[in-house]
């Protein structure tokens, strides 16, 4: 089920949609006499691809995902954990430690070690499973931690985890009723969050890796297509996907039917 979700997901993400789109044209064009329906697939796949790769579309769609929730101030509230959620990785051993972790891996690594430098006596817990590599995200990025100067007797590793609600349920039985901080990507922090309470638990948001900003000023770079752009889109369809499989798989659980255990009369009795 995992690698399906994932497979079809890939398939739904705006590019490859819009790219199909365009292929379909193509092949009408070539193919068939039917020239006006190919102008028009042609017309949609490239003008959708402008505009997700457009500045002010793609920052008006991500970026009130991304502010729901303000970066991390330290309180003086003891935090007993530091969850970091996975992303990905690569085993490459002509790279840095640093180079192997994703983006958006070392992003929330690098927020987890500042909140746990803030906190005396918390303890980061890194998930990820392998991802089809010789080592897990979660070992990778302790790696990574290690190398940056945290104790690794501070470090707990989750990694069988393949997605957000096997980290927290994860989680949950770690954690129990201590503090718990929750780091993961901006976009990603509201869909991570129901699912740390439904399991249970009520982490502090810890967002980073925020991807969209408004102050761009300069028109080269604000009205130019651009891959980081494109990125953004994708951050937000990605996410919108999510919360609609969420939703769904909800809903399905509710649907289920409870098995009612009868009392044994006889037993009460007795």
């Amino acid at each position: 089920m995992f690698e399906l979700k994932k497979i079809l997901s890939a398939f739904l993400m705006p590019l490859p949609s819009l790219l199909l789109i365009g292929l379909l044209g193509l092949l009408i064009l070539w193919f068939t006499r039917r020239q006006k329906l190919a102008s028009w697939l042609l017309t949609l796949s490239l003008f959708g691809i402008f505009l997700i790769a457009f500045q002010p579309v793609s920052t008006a769609l991500l970026s009130p995902l991304e502010r729901g929730y303000k970066g991390y101030i330290h309180t003086g509230k003891p935090v007993d954990y530091i969850m970091v959620l996975g992303n990905s990785h690569v085993v490459d051993k002509d790279l840095p430690i640093t180079s192997e972790l994703s983006r958006a891996s070392l992003m929330r690594l690098a927020e987890a070690i500042r909140i746990h430098n803030l906190s005396p006596g918390s303890r980061i817990i890194l998930s990820g499973y392998d991802g089809g590599t010789e080592i897990s995200q979660a070992r990778m990025m302790a790696k990574v931690a290690i190398a940056l100067g945290v104790n690794k007797l501070d470090i707990l590793l989750l990694e069988t985890a393949k997605d957000t609600w096997e980290e927290a349920f994860q989680a949950a039985s770690v954690v129990g009723k201590r503090n718990l901080v929750l780091v993961t990507s901006a976009s990603h922090m509201p869909r991570a969050l129901a699912e740390f309470k439904q399991a249970g638990l009520n982490p502090v948001p810890a967002p980073t890796n925020f991807l969209a900003s408004d102050e761009i000023h300069q028109p080269w770079l604000k009205y130019a297509p651009k891959a980081q752009y494109l990125e953004q889109t994708e951050r937000f369809w990605h996410e919108t996907l999510g919360r609609w499989w969420q939703h769904l798989r909800d809903m399905a659980d509710n649907a289920a039917p409870v098995n009612v255990v009868q009392p044994d009369t006889k037993a009460d009795a007795a």
